[in-house]
Formats: C-alpha cells, sequence, structure tokens
C-alpha cells in the first residue's frame, strides 16, 4: 500500500465535494475551494496576507520555542528528582486542567495588547503538555537502565545524559508535537482578543464582514501550517531517535 497515494486520493476527494456541495450553499454561511483560492490570491498580491502571515509567525516560533525549552528543563527535573516533582506536580497538573483562555483578560491587563501579551498567552498555553509529557518520559525509564549505568560507575551527569534523556526523547516528541498544536491555537486565541494583527485578526475581521471566502483563507492556512510543522517534528524524532520506528508495530 502506498501512503501518499491514498492520502492525495482521498485530498481530492474530499475537496472535489467539497467544491460541488459548497456552491450550493449560501455564500454567507460556506465558501468553496475555488473561491477561497482567488480570495487567497487577492490577499496575497495587497501584502496582506504575507504582513499577517510575518506577525503569526514571529509569535508562534518565538512562543513555542520558549514553552519547549522551559518545559522540557522543567519535565527532566521533576522526572528525575522526587523532591521536584512532589513540590510542582500539583501545580503544573492544576494548571494544565485549568481553562487558561479564561485568564486572557487578566494577561491583556497586565501586559497590555501588544507582542509581549501575545507571546505570553502561546506560552502558557503551550508549556504544560510539552513539561508533562517529558516528565511522564523521565518516570517510565526502566530502573534496570539507570541500575546499569551505577554498576559501570557513571555519575549523575552521565546517567542523566546519556540514560535518562535518550531513553525519554520519544515522550519529549510527543511533547513537542502536542506543543506545536497547542501553541497555533495559543497564537490565533491572543490574537482574537488582540486583534492588532496576524492570522487571527484577519479571521475577526473578515468574519465581522461576512467574507466567508477570505476568512477561510488564513483559516485553511493554519491547518496547512499546523500538519506542516507535526511533519517536521516527526521527521525529526525519526533522525533523533531512529530506534524507536523499528520498534513500532505493524
Amino acid at each position: 500500500m502506498k501512503p501518499n497515494l491514498v492520502r492525495l486520493v482521498a485530498i481530492l476527494v474530499f475537496v472535489g465535494l467539497w467544491e460541488v456541495l459548497g456552491r450550493r450553499v449560501n455564500q454567507l454561511f460556506m465558501s468553496y475551494p475555488s473561491a477561497i483560492v482567488l480570495g487567497g490570491i487577492d490577499l496575497a498580491r495587497s501584502g496582506e496576507l504575507g504582513r499577517a502571515f510575518i506577525d503569526s509567525m514571529r509569535t508562534l516560533l518565538l512562543g513555542f520555542l520558549l514553552a519547549s525549552a522551559v518545559g522540557i528543563v522543567i519535565g527532566l527535573v521533576m522526572g528525575r528528582y522526587r523532591l521536584l516533582e512532589y513540590t510542582f506536580d500539583w501545580l503544573i497538573n492544576g494548571l494544565y486542567a485549568t481553562p487558561l483562555v479564561a485568564v486572557i483578560p487578566l494577561v491583556i491587563l497586565w501586559l497590555g495588547l501588544g507582542f509581549t501579551a501575545k507571546l505570553f498567552i502561546v506560552f502558557i498555553i503551550t508549556v504544560f503538555p510539552v513539561t508533562i509529557n517529558t516528565y511522564t518520559g523521565v518516570r517510565s525509564v526502566s530502573q534496570s537502565l539507570v541500575d546499569v549505568g551505577v554498576a559501570f560507575v557513571a555519575n549523575e551527569r552521565q546517567i542523566f545524559v546519556k540514560i535518562i534523556v535518550p531513553a525519554a526523547l520519544p515522550y519529549i516528541m510527543a511533547g513537542l508535537r502536542l506543543g506545536i498544536g497547542r501553541a497555533i491555537i495559543g497564537m490565533v486565541v491572543a490574537e482574537f482578543f488582540t486583534a492588532l494583527g496576524g492570522l487571527g485578526a484577519m479571521i475577526v475581521k473578515y468574519g465581522n464582514s461576512f467574507r466567508t471566502d477570505l476568512l477561510l483563507v488564513p483559516v485553511l492556512l493554519l491547518m496547512v501550517l499546523g500538519v506542516g510543522l507535526t511533519a517536521l517534528l516527526q521527521a525529526a524524532e525519526g533522525a533523533i531517535a531512529p530506534w524507536k520506528e523499528t520498534e513500532r508495530a505493524q
């Protein structure tokens, strides 16, 4: 079976059905692919789409990188050291379960409507799945592996770098894949509230003017962006931890 061929056929069938059925629906409620493509071309020619994309990507990538770095470090030390686990696990789990969208008005009150507020919103929405997956990966490392390191007189740094981190790497990468989806959601939500720029602001603008075709341009662009970044992380996982693919059940 050729998975890429199956995906391509499924996409073409879906787009074809959307085009046919979409033309039968009032354009106030739903548009269709050809109209969205033409709208996207107009937005690209005017420069509006490019400016919004760059604005959003700056927030998304910086927020995701900061959240990933902080989340991985916290998850590693929490998973390895019981004192830190008992001190912070309740806080991490509680904040992860909290609907953080509800505190965005408070964040805006603290940080205003500019780039800093959007960056912080992306950060707090992204950091917890990365932290929890990393922590879970470290806690899942077999004690026998650590015992082997101790038997060979490895110090704590060597155990951490050569045993703990490689064994937890698949969990870390899974956390990053979850995190990138959360980061995109956080970015859009932040731009909904600030509405100063970016793809989220475009969605608000054309939603308010009932231009469904133009509204769906940034929505579909965000979908493609999410799929592309997730695929990139999967490829990175395959390069960093190739042994996991050989252990995968067929």
